[in-house]
């Protein structure tokens, strides 16, 4: 269960289309027990979709996966599925709230952010980083695993004496 979240705002400041600062705030939270419980509701249901996000992503790659010395020269070539793009992904989201009304306590800019991030770990997986080093294969996330949300939902924050208001 979470006890206490440390919050962080980034800001980027751009002039004439360049970044010329970055402001970063920390907040400390202390969630009361039913911000909690929601936090950690939240945290799991995009863990879930994660996963799932990541095994479509995996059952396409093993699906049309061949390796070139391995094929023999003729052979029957099943019809190849289109890969599952991070946009392709944000699209069923609207299903996935249709069908599972309990996704709609999240904000969708929230949710959109997990096939980002399911798409950065694949392709650091398939093709390596900027320098070309490539990362292990992705994980499931387990229970507990999944500690972030992501989401440009917020706009200023407003600061009062005792408290932030988000």
């Amino acid at each position: 269960m979470l006890q206490l979240c440390i919050h962080t705002i980034i800001i980027d400041i751009w002039s004439k289309g360049k970044r010329k600062m970055r402001i970063a705030y920390q907040y400390k939270l202390r969630p009361t027990k039913e911000q909690a419980e929601k936090i950690d509701r939240t945290l799991d249901m995009l863990r879930c979709q994660y996963n799932y996000m990541l095994a479509e992503r995996f059952n396409w790659w093993e699906k049309n996966r061949c390796a070139i010395n391995a094929c023999p020269l003729i052979c029957y070539l099943p019809e190849l599925k289109d890969q599952p793009t991070r946009f392709s992904q944000q699209k069923s989201l609207t299903q996935l709230k249709a069908d599972r009304p309990w996704y709609k306590e999240i904000h969708s800019q929230v949710l959109q952010e997990v096939p980002k991030r399911v798409e950065l770990a694949f392709k650091r997986w398939l093709k390596g980083d900027s320098n070309g080093k490539r990362s292990g294969k992705p994980r499931f996330k387990g229970k507990g695993q999944y500690k972030t949300l992501y989401g440009r939902c917020m706009q200023r924050p407003s600061l009062s004496f005792s408290s932030i208001i988000l």
